[in-house]
């Protein structure tokens, strides 16, 4: 038997909890003194001190954990049950974390307002260029929306390119359009990459003709597209200061001169915004 005081640091938690627990009937003492109300504990009992923090880190709720653990679940169930809550905890810090970063991205925009030079953005031709293409619908234009539509398209892309014989003979290139028979703020994204002939036919592959743009105001992003905001921007900002306005929804097309899955950091890509003016 441990005093509460020993069985408290054996089991890594205060005092102040299990005497809590114990009021609340969690987890009871083997034996309470009569005489003076000491509480004592059997070494047996920190397997049940173990699923009771178990639980509450991973977000039950004290009520919830003494359900849990008068319905006698088995070993086998409770690391199932462990597992489930973890992997929802961990779907959540990634999601998370991904706010977060978008949270920082959009403070370094604010902080970069008034300070956005478009001494760089160069309005051009583009020409007209044959990709093969795959595509699908983001729920948004935001980037959280796009990346998981689009990046796995690629390898899909290349693969089919491959079993038909295509081969790429450009940078990659993605492009965007409305979704309409998705919700109104769905877009259409277009994974493709330019090929020099069309491929004997081939149902799994799409080669289509993507039209040139007469006017296009266009600036060189590096870094990961997911940081793409503040060269976004500072097109707008080329756009309204010289007298234009984007043709259509505004969607800029993506040429990725160079590009890193593995270094993101590294990427040097292209935007593309066709314009007019009014």
């Amino acid at each position: 038997m441990f005093n509460i005081g020993d069985f408290a640091a054996l089991g890594r938690v205060s005092v102040r909890m299990l005497r809590h627990y114990d009021a609340i009937g969690l987890l009871r003492p083997a034996r309470v003194d009569p005489a003076t109300g000491y509480r004592y504990y059997a070494a047996d009992q920190l397997s049940r001190l173990n699923r009771v923090i178990a639980l509450k880190d991973l977000g039950f709720t004290l009520q919830q954990v003494q359900a849990v653990l008068e319905e006698k679940v088995d070993v086998t169930e409770l690391r199932g049950m462990l597992r489930l809550r973890r992997a929802q905890l961990a779907d959540q810090l990634a999601a998370d974390t991904a706010r977060l970063l978008r949270v920082e991205a959009r403070l370094r925009l604010i902080e970069s307002e008034g300070h956005m030079d478009t001494a760089e953005v160069v309005l051009r031709r583009v020409p007209a260029i044959r990709v093969a293409e795959l595509s699908a619908v983001a729920a948004s234009y935001a980037p959280e929306h796009i990346g998981p539509a689009l990046t796995p398209l690629y390898p899909q892309l290349l693969d089919r390119m491959r079993r038909a014989g295509t081969e790429m003979t450009g940078a990659p290139i993605a492009y965007y359009d409305g979704a309409p028979d998705a919700s109104a703020d769905a877009v259409t994204v277009h994974a493709a990459f330019p090929v020099s002939a069309v491929p004997a036919a081939d149902p799994n592959l799409t080669v289509v003709e993507l039209p040139g743009i007469e006017y296009a105001a266009t600036l060189v992003h590096h870094g990961p597209m997911d940081d793409a905001d503040r060269s976004m921007q500072v097109l707008a900002r080329w756009i309204d200061d010289n007298g234009y306005r984007p043709v259509g929804a505004g969607y800029a097309r993506e040429v990725y001169l160079d590009y890193h899955a593995d270094r993101p950091e590294e990427g040097v890509t292209e935007l593309q915004i066709a314009v007019t003016r009014p």
